[in-house]
């Protein structure tokens, strides 16, 4: 399974978008407002598609548009106005994409995110690819996960195939009388079982590939997760020279092996005795990119702007250590966070994302420190959330 990400719209033989084209971003989130606020900076209008109103991205469009993403005929009318499509969240359709590519160019291609938005067919291309991965099986009902079980051993963790992130999706299996409970919980047709790894560390790489087939990766970071969501990004990882090279080797591999263009992010464990294996592909930026705004001589958003206009890629160059703390809606159960208190923290920047209900685990926003080394970025991001909320925030987590 080679994927070729190749537009097939009548704007594919124009290699460079300048500023001044219209580029279109499917999805509203934070990630869809942090692209359109690169892109507005580097010049480029911007036209943001979502599903629902009210979104974060919205106030940084050129044009909003509401559309079902089911709805390709009108999928299909919008992206006619556009010079190209990118995408802030996998968790669309592919045809959606398709239709889209249909009239205009679509970068990542509709069949990277048609790959990676399933684990299991992720997982099918990674092994194809001869990239390590955990253990795992394909399992499409309660008797396959028995086989499933007794081939892998437990524990394991079963996950649907789609439409998991933030450990939704997921369950641990630590003993035979769990599978069934676990298979009628999640409900769905498809999942993976994978074995139990007794990992170090998750890591994660976002790299970039742009028309060219230019490849560019920024270094490592270490993510500490709280209740399965991102806590803690810190950058660069504490991994050993030789490990941190292999880490950005086989994620330029993988972006080379997708055909990719824009910008991915490659999640690894890192075993005990410093294997690498891939966990998943998120065919987007990243939360643990979130630092490159401030700790990269390029971030994240910028260079999803350029691989998809085909222009240069930037250095992904480290200029501080750095750390990020993520900001979920529990910060706000006492009231409005002291924002004044977490800023006295030095070198402490605040993103808000303009969400409007801030509910437990809903990521609101997030703090990121510049220091000299690391430990003292994620110690200033940690003191400073501690500070915006000191009755909900306690050791460096959000409870």
């Amino acid at each position: 399974m080679s994927i070729v990400d190749a537009t097939t719209g009548p704007r594919q033989a124009e290699s460079v978008l300048r500023p001044g084209a219209m580029l279109g971003v499917l999805g509203g989130g934070q990630l869809g407002a942090m692209f359109a606020v690169a892109a507005r900076r580097m010049g480029y209008r911007v036209t943001v598609i979502s599903d629902v109103d009210g979104v974060p991205a919205a106030r940084h469009a050129d044009r909003f548009e509401v559309v079902n993403y089911n709805d390709l005929e009108r999928l299909a009318a919008v992206a006619a106005k556009i010079d190209a499509v990118t995408f802030e969240f996998e968790n669309v359709p592919a045809d959606a994409g398709r239709a889209m590519a249909a009239v205009t160019r679509v970068h990542p291609s509709p069949d990277v995110l048609a790959i990676t938005q399933d684990r299991g067919r992720e997982k099918a291309f990674l092994t194809e690819h001869a990239f390590r991965t955990t253990p795992h099986r394909l399992v499409e009902s309660r008797e396959s996960l028995q086989q499933a079980v007794a081939d892998l051993g437990l524990p394991g963790v079963l996950k649907t195939a789609s439409f998991g992130y933030d450990g939704r999706g997921q369950m641990r299996l630590a003993a035979d009388a769990d599978l069934a409970a676990a298979w009628n919980t999640l409900a769905a047709d498809r999942c993976v079982y994978e074995a139990w790894v007794d990992f170090a560390m998750e890591v994660s790489v976002v790299v970039a590939r742009g028309l060219k087939g230019d490849v560019a990766a920024f270094a490592a970071s270490l993510n500490a997760h709280s209740r399965h969501i991102l806590d803690v990004a810190s950058c660069p990882a504490p991994l050993t020279p030789a490990v941190a090279a292999e880490a950005k080797e086989m994620a330029c591999c993988i972006a080379e092996k997708l055909g990719l263009v824009g910008v991915a992010c490659i999640e690894f464990f890192v075993t005990r005795d410093d294997q690498l294996l891939v966990n998943e592909i998120a065919p987007r930026p990243h939360n643990s990119g979130h630092l490159t705004i401030e700790a990269a001589a390029t971030s994240q958003f910028e260079q999803q702007v350029r691989a998809v206009c085909g222009l240069p890629l930037g250095s992904t160059a480290c200029v501080s250590e750095a750390a990020m703390a993520n900001l979920l809606g529990d910060l706000w159960s006492e009231g409005e966070p002291d924002w004044a208190a977490a800023l006295a923290v030095p070198g402490v920047r605040l993103h808000l994302y303009g969400k409007g209900a801030a509910r437990p685990g809903r990521k609101m926003g997030h703090l990121t420190a510049c220091r000299p080394t690391v430990a003292d970025a994620v110690a200033a991001v940690i003191e400073a959330r501690r500070r915006a909320a000191p009755a909900v925030a306690t050791e460096g987590r959000v409870y």
